[in-house]
């Protein structure tokens, strides 16, 4: 029932990124010196997969251990902005903390403190009572004890035949659950055991091995084993974060088993999902800036957000002003979209571009199109300095978006009337504008590709 909740059950822990340059070499030793500019922290393990799922499920649920200490509280705030409710279990020690310091998008330390594990004691009832009315349920074990407690187990084991169980595993945590609907671990994690004889040995109805970008081999009992591949118009280029790609994985797959899909597809669209959630960034693009501040940003540093819609809003609105949005392909950035969005963030203090993605614009303007892949066209956006973020979405009508975005101001192309924009009654009744600007005359993405063709 679309009213039960989708249940994380896990360990959670606070995740700090200390981001800066690093030009020089300490006179003390020859290690790079990074000049920090900039704190992100956001929830970590478990936490990281809950707010993942927050973003477009309305009910979830998290259950972890944890402490009374400063940074459990920190924890506890970031998850309730996310929309994320937590039932918690006592956590014996302190809560983990992992910071990485990054300079360029690139990791160059990691500093890991705390302590804490999940007591194993009694079951509080509110923790089996929503396990109990969960409509599926993702595992995030990160080794810390939640999926080890075994009052959990005794009721996830009588839950796997009803309710769909994805169990994302870890070296050092618990076994999953006989009966998972599915089970995911990577290919350090299955230690080059086969998806099928990890699915017999942890008697599970299917087992993914992860394989980063290149895709995931499933094993079922009546499928024998599959590979499925990244599609190419998301595989990233360069160097990319994948700091929280699995979660993203698993949650996805949650997802759509939750709602009534086949393993095979499942997967599928969890491959998809996280190869998205990676050429888009990664677990930075759902960090929050720590209040202790001190760190100011480098003169020209791009950063624009890529993310969710929710994400999006939440970020922009607490910045306070005039929140703009304007949509579209952007299939080949040219001179009119580029006027138009620097016109379109001079009406209000934030610029929000939704673009349509791949599947959008084939089914818009036919299967030779688009030319650039989604997640390039977001970069390409994101790179100006008038846009404050990009949101991809799929369907041909930002409607949906808009509804939870509710800018101030819908902005379109003067080659556009209202009567051609569905999305205009969305804007207008959650008290926005609809502002169309003139086109450059002479630009045309359509125009552009049929150039270079002849």
């Amino acid at each position: 029932m679309n009213g039960d909740p989708l249940v994380i059950v896990g360990d959670c822990m606070l995740d700090v990124d200390v981001e800066g340059t690093a030009t020089r070499l300490s006179p003390e030793a020859p290690v790079p010196v990074v000049d920090a500019q900039r704190v992100w922290q956001r929830p970590g393990g478990a936490g990281l997969a809950a707010v993942l799922a927050a973003r477009g499920e309305p009910d979830v649920v998290l259950v972890t251990a944890l402490a009374d200490d400063e940074d459990g509280r920190r924890l506890v705030d970031l998850l309730a902005r996310a929309g994320v409710t937590v039932v918690p279990l006592p956590l014996h020690g302190s809560t983990v903390c992992k910071t990485r310091i990054r300079a360029l998008g690139q990791s160059m330390l990691r500093l890991d403190h705390g302590d804490g594990t999940a007591a194993d004691g009694d079951l509080p009832a509110a923790v089996t009572g929503v396990l109990q009315r969960a409509r599926a349920i993702c595992v995030a074990d990160y080794g810390r004890g939640v999926a080890a407690h075994g009052g959990i187990r005794q009721v996830l084991g009588e839950l796997t035949m009803r309710v769909p169980v994805v169990w994302d595993p870890h070296p050092r945590g618990a076994p999953p659950v006989p009966g998972c609907r599915l089970v995911t671990p990577n290919e350090a994690e299955a230690q080059g055991r086969s998806a099928e004889l990890l699915r017999r040995q942890w008697q599970a109805q299917a087992v993914c091995v992860t394989m980063g970008p290149r895709g995931a081999l499933v094993a079922t009992e009546h499928d024998g084993t599959v590979q499925v591949a990244v599609p190419t118009a998301s595989a990233g280029s360069g160097r990319c974060d994948t700091c929280g790609a699995g979660d993203r994985f698993a949650v996805a797959a949650t997802l759509a088993l939750a709602e009534g899909h086949a393993v095979l597809p499942a997967v599928t669209a969890a491959v998809e999902a996280a190869s998205r959630f990676v050429a888009a960034g990664g677990a930075v693009g759902v960090s929050s800036p720590a209040e202790t501040g001190g760190y100011r940003r480098a003169a020209g540093e791009t950063t624009a957000i890529i993310g969710d819609i929710v994400e999006v809003r939440d970020r922009l609105r607490g910045r306070g002003g005039r929140l703009v949005a304007t949509g579209g392909c952007f299939d080949l950035l040219h001179t009119g979209h580029v006027r138009l969005l620097h016109q379109a963030r001079q009406l209000g203090d934030a610029l929000v571009v939704l673009i349509n993605s791949d599947s959008s614009v084939r089914e818009l303007k036919g299967q030779d199109r688009p030319v650039m892949a989604d997640v390039d066209r977001a970069r390409v956006l994101a790179a100006l300095a008038c846009v404050d973020a990009v949101v991809i979405f799929d369907e041909s009508s930002p409607e949906r978006q808009l509804e939870r975005l509710r800018p101030d101001v819908w902005v379109k192309g003067g080659d556009y009337t209202e009567a051609d924009l569905p999305e205009a009654a969305v804007v207008r009744r959650h008290g926005g504008e609809v502002v169309l600007l003139p086109t450059v005359a002479g630009y045309s993405t359509s125009n552009l590709i049929a150039a270079m063709r002849s």
